[in-house]
């Protein structure tokens, strides 16, 4: 199987987190024999290539980062650019990641996805979802690698069955929901260890004030 990936995400290359994901997915992909090509729509001048690859492809797999129950705009506005296919047949499937640990909270975009392909004329070939993806882009390659390390054996799975299966799909996307002990572990050791993190991203992005800082109030 050759699959044509397409980064949805508004970020250069070098600061996506959808980027490193797919790169992770595509060494699972790739271990049996399949090839796959990442092209990347925040370098509009990949458009016209895309859209080539997109009319003469039957694979079609879209990777997106979820900003608030939203697809990017950047996606939306290249999707205008294409055609349904003539014939029916492609596959159009999709990586869909975001920041929000729980799966409820990307289970919104899962269902606009669903219907997206019959657009196009192209059949709906399933839905990866996966929270907690905010931090990667941010950390040490070593540390943000662990992170994502898991897409590689999805992107396995994937190559085997030629679709994202339901059951795969949920089992991966765990947990729906925080229980209540979990939200209370959260208050009292996670919320410390978040703080920590949107620290060291601050710093490295030349903030050097507190995260508490007020700078318009008004006294």
């Amino acid at each position: 199987m050759h699959l044509v990936i397409i980064n949805a995400s508004p970020r250069v290359e070098s600061k996506s987190n959808t980027a490193r994901i797919i790169s992770t997915f595509v060494k699972g992909f790739e271990k049996s024999g399949n090839t796959a090509e990442i092209w990347h729509l925040s370098d509009k001048k990949q458009w016209f290539k895309v859209k080539e690859l997109y009319e003469k492809n039957c694979n079609i797999l879209f990777a997106i980062p979820l900003y608030v129950e939203c697809v990017p705009g950047i996606m939306l506005e290249f999707l205008e650019t294409l055609q349904p296919k003539k014939e029916f047949g492609t596959k159009m499937s999709f990586i869909l990641q975001g920041g929000f640990a729980e799966a409820s909270q990307l289970r919104c975009g899962e269902e606009y996805l669903e219907i997206l392909p019959s657009y196009f004329n192209c059949e709906y070939n399933g839905t990866l979802i996966k929270g907690d993806n905010f931090a990667p882009a941010w950390l040490p390659d070593k540390i943000a690698n662990k992170f994502v390390s898991n897409y590689e054996q999805m992107g396995k799975i994937f190559a085997e069955k030629g679709t994202f299966s339901k059951e795969e799909v949920n089992k991966f996307a765990a947990p729906e929901y925080f229980s209540e002990k979990e939200i209370r572990k959260h208050k009292r050791i996670g919320g410390k260890i978040q703080k920590l993190i949107f620290r060291y991203i601050s710093r490295k992005n030349g903030c050097r004030k507190p995260l508490d800082d007020k700078p318009y109030s008004v006294e």
